[in-house]
């Protein structure tokens, strides 16, 4: 135990394992419903045309960071540990290590982009036009609060398919888990929708008496 602590806190795995403990605890709220996994494919960003430049398009930023991070840092670590083992002098020792961490970030690029080709089929990117199809249609939240800056919902498109959308509501009406809300606009600048509860006029057997 006290070798593996001593590798991972080791130059250069110590700068993914910082990044690793990031990662952990951004799924850790996600999972907990703190916050919600953003689902935006498009390019339009810094971000997103980074991850396209380097072919790793297609595919939330989050789960793409993860990846990286996770493959780098278990590669740096193997290096790290491997290096223990041989009579570096120090400044041998730092150059290698320079290479051990160039090593990790290339391996984590090509392990990564192999790995978005399949995961792209997971998530298929959708355009302004199907985002607003979902306009004037139901909507079932998934997050435990819905609020102007937070919210996520399931809704069924008219071919029977279902996504899971961004949505934001301007008041302050109480919308939990499995309710059920109406979409009524769709914001194209910060990509969510916006929803208001669902009454028994639009929904009237969510709403019909037990």
């Amino acid at each position: 135990m006290t070798d593996f602590l001593g590798a991972a806190l080791s130059f250069p795995t110590v700068l993914f394992s910082f990044l690793l403990v990031v990662v952990i605890g951004y799924w850790l709220l996600v999972l907990t419903g703190v916050l919600d996994l953003g689902d935006d494919l498009d390019v339009d960003g810094v971000p997103g045309a980074v991850l396209a430049g380097l072919g790793l398009g297609g595919v939330p930023s989050a789960v793409i960071f993860s990846l990286l991070v996770a493959v780098a840092w278990f590669v740096s670590l193997a290096g790290t540990a491997l290096l223990d083992g041989v009579g570096f002098g120090a400044g041998t020792r730092i150059a290698v290590s320079i290479g051990v961490l160039l090593a990790a970030a290339a391996c984590a690029w090509l392990v990564t982009r192999l790995v978005a080709v399949p995961l792209g089929r997971l998530f298929p990117a959708e355009t302004d036009a199907t985002r607003h199809a979902f306009v004037g249609r139901l909507c079932v939240v998934r997050t435990g609060t819905v609020t102007a800056d937070f919210g996520q919902a399931e809704v069924t498109a008219a071919d029977g398919s279902s996504a899971v959308v961004q949505i934001r509501q301007p008041g302050d009406e109480k919308l939990t888990s499995g309710s059920s809300a109406l979409i009524y606009d769709y914001d194209t600048e910060g990509e969510f929708f916006w929803v208001m509860p669902a009454g028994p006029a639009f929904d009237p057997l969510r709403h019909a008496p037990k």
